[in-house]
């Protein structure tokens, strides 16, 4: 199934040069998501970064990091049959939340998780779409220690292997389904 997701990425992921501001990018996953065979065999792929080589579940959780690690983050819980947490911008959280500032490749953000979003000694996958610069990841890997969980991997679709994600995400076993 990993091969069929990595060529679901390649036909259907669509490079946006200049966007959101000149010199980056943008990696547009709306046709991936479109597309049924292909979000199947991405869940699929991500997925397995949360499972012994039996197949059995090693996370007690998902955490989707805003906007698109919500839109495959929730199906790989769902696969894995465990729950979902969001971590979201900062102020869109109703209750008490951890909040963590950080650098992205082309500004700041701040990231929020609500304080009982997760349970401690809870192992978590990671899931977003994209590792540039590790900001976003370790950011989310203080919030969720911040809780008292544990963040047992990240599950990508892609890797930029240009830049240094994952020299700033650590020790952190990091699975991209596909690396450029």
């Amino acid at each position: 199934m990993t091969e069929q997701a990595r060529a679901a990425i390649a036909r259907l992921v669509v490079d946006v040069p200049d966007f959101p501001e000149p010199g980056v990018v943008f990696k547009d996953i709306a046709p991936l998501l479109a597309d049924p065979d292909g979000l199947a065999a991405v869940v699929d792929g991500l997925a397995h970064a949360g499972r012994d080589a039996e197949g059995a579940p090693t996370v007690d959780a998902v955490v989707g990091i805003e906007a698109r690690g919500f839109l495959l983050g929730t199906p790989v819980a769902l696969a894995l049959g465990v729950g979902f947490v969001a971590v979201r911008k900062a102020g869109k959280l109703p209750r008490s939340t951890h909040a963590v500032s950080y650098d992205l490749e082309y500004g700041s953000a701040t990231l929020e998780v609500q304080q009982d979003a997760l349970r401690p000694g809870q192992r978590v996958l990671l899931v977003d779409d994209v590792l540039a610069t590790g900001g976003t990841v370790a950011a989310t890997r203080e919030l969720v220690e911040r809780t008292g969980a544990s963040v047992a991997g990240v599950a990508l679709l892609m890797e930029l292997s240009f830049l240094p994600g994952r020299a700033t995400v650590g020790d952190l076993p990091v699975s991209a389904l596909v690396t450029v």
